[in-house]
């Protein structure tokens, strides 16, 4: 057991491995990319679409594995599937009772397409993992300048539409009600939560993006009902996870998704015990 654990927790030469380009490329992307995650966390759980993620991560991981048979960036394809679940999420499942069977029908397709796209893929066999559970070693200046540009847009985005999302998830019948797009508000979410996913799956994999995309937003919700505080504890929390994930990896040379997952889980359950120290603390008052 101390030998598994000494493999698993080890800083022999992190310091030489933070100096090199690649990974310095990995922890700017994760900075990134733990702004983004962050900032939608709080809205997803509200609206209650950790599946729709899920089944998004699902897509960008098809797209990824498409992108490896063609030859071009994984993270153009991540983008491109990832935006296609989205307008598919939006278009076709956009009310609550239809939402998680639409989501399960496209989900087990596009994972069975992308076993099929990687089994074609005659490349190196760590490509195929990599798409699974993440590697920092995939993010390079290319990767960086499509997450830029997508994680700007994202932002732009949700800045201009925050208070009509938030109000469409808070209430949606109401907000329906007093004339704010809830339709166009979820498609645009959808699309936001795509384009938010495929960043994540060159990192962290398409099996653990939940992991910095429900999380950090779960966990705040344990310890704050301010929408605004909300997303800067997600926000620190996506980071966290993020980045120190990252420099934890490092020296085992172990995938990264493992120590982000990890990371995520612990303030998960350190804010659900904060929580519940705060509410009984009036009742034993």
């Amino acid at each position: 057991m101390t030998g598994i654990l000494s493999r698993i927790f080890t800083f022999d030469g992190t310091g030489q491995l933070l100096a090199l380009p690649f990974v310095q490329n990995a922890l700017i992307a994760c900075a990134v990319l733990g702004l983004v995650a962050g900032a939608l966390a709080p809205l997803i759980v509200a609206r209650g679409m950790a599946f729709a993620v899920h089944g998004t991560a699902e897509l960008a991981f098809t797209g990824g594995a498409a992108a490896l048979l063609i030859g071009i960036g994984v993270g153009v394809g991540a983008v491109a599937g990832a935006v296609v679940a989205g307008l598919v999420f939006g278009l076709l499942g956009l009310r609550q009772r239809e939402r998680d069977s639409v989501i399960g029908v496209v989900l087990a397709f596009g994972l069975g397409l992308g076993v099929l796209l990687l089994a074609l893929y005659s490349g190196r066999a760590s490509n195929k993992f990599g798409l699974l559970t993440g590697s920092i070693v995939s993010v390079d200046s290319t990767n960086l300048w499509v997450l830029g540009v997508v994680a700007v847009l994202v932002i732009a985005v949700l800045a201009v539409l925050y208070r009509p999302l938030l109000f469409a998830s808070t209430d949606p019948d109401v907000a329906l009600a007093r004339g704010v797009p809830v339709r166009f508000l979820s498609l645009v979410f959808a699309v936001l939560i795509g384009l938010t996913t495929a960043l994540a799956v060159p990192i962290v994999g398409a099996i653990l993006v939940l992991a910095v995309m429900i999380a950090p937003g779960a966990a705040a919700a344990r310890v704050t009902a301010s929408p605004v505080l909300a997303t800067v504890l997600a926000v620190l929390f996506a980071e966290l996870a993020l980045v120190g994930g990252t420099v934890l990896s490092l020296a085992p040379g172990l995938p990264v998704s493992g120590y982000v997952a990890a990371i995520a889980f612990v303030c998960y359950l350190v804010c659900r015990l904060v929580g519940r120290l705060r509410r009984r603390a009036p009742a034993r008052a």
